[in-house]
């Protein structure tokens, strides 16, 4: 069985038969899309949730102008579209489309209600960890809040990247977003990010190549006692 399948969080206490009981019972199958395949559409309604195999894909806020608004970036063993196939006739208010090359597994989230008894067991494990990504996604949206909120370029730069080094655990770190992306992401223009990030390089407050960063801060990564509790 595929490594991302095993180590999802969407099969997380399964054992490997279940796993399979699984898939099968969402009528799983897998697709590949070539770059810049638009997967899901503002507007659509999806009955399905997916996840990535291989590749990844941005997820895209969209109004009916056509303005856009990067709100992630989900990479192998990722899922995206988990809420709105388990909310019959939801409208996306989001565009899916693949960054590169990608496989993505579909799973009929429909299929959670129509399970038969016999298969209550694995059916409450799945929704059980459903609930633990809605809980990580919510987080994720109320961090993205934090990074938009300050009043300059910089002050939503330094908030993002802090972000992301205290996840990794390390000052130097790739991040998921070309420049463009993270512009959208941080709801600036790419330009100004570009300038921005030149002037804190010039002042020696990070240095990075592309989405490669490093921090010129000082910090103990090391576990405190509470990580050990």
């Amino acid at each position: 069985m595929n490594n991302i399948l095993k180590n999802n969080i969407i099969f997380k206490n399964m054992n490997e038969a279940e796993i399979n009981k699984c898939i099968e019972l969402l009528s799983a199958r897998i697709k590949k899309f070539s770059k810049g395949t638009q997967i899901l559409r503002v507007g659509d309604t999806t009955h399905h949730m997916g996840i990535v195999l291989s590749g990844s894909v941005t997820i895209e806020s969209r109004d009916s102008w056509g303005s856009g608004m990067v709100l992630t970036k989900v990479q192998a063993g990722g899922i995206f579209a988990e809420t709105y196939a388990l909310v019959p006739g939801a409208v996306l208010p989001i565009d899916v489309t693949t960054d590169e090359a990608t496989e993505i597994m579909f799973l009929n989230m429909t299929r959670v209600l129509q399970a038969p008894s016999s298969d209550d067991l694995i059916i409450a494990k799945l929704n059980q960890n459903l609930l633990q990504v809605a809980i990580r996604k919510n987080l994720m949206l109320s961090r993205r809040s934090f990074h938009t909120a300050p009043k300059t370029i910089r002050g939503k730069v330094l908030s993002y990247l802090s972000t992301v080094s205290m996840q990794k655990h390390a000052i130097e770190f790739d991040i998921p977003f070309d420049r463009q992306q993270l512009a959208d992401y941080l709801n600036v223009e790419r330009s100004a990010l570009s300038k921005e990030l030149g002037k804190m390089k010039a002042d020696k407050l990070i240095n990075f190549d592309k989405n490669h960063f490093i921090l010129h801060i000082d910090i103990d990564y090391r576990k405190t006692e509470l990580e050990d509790l």
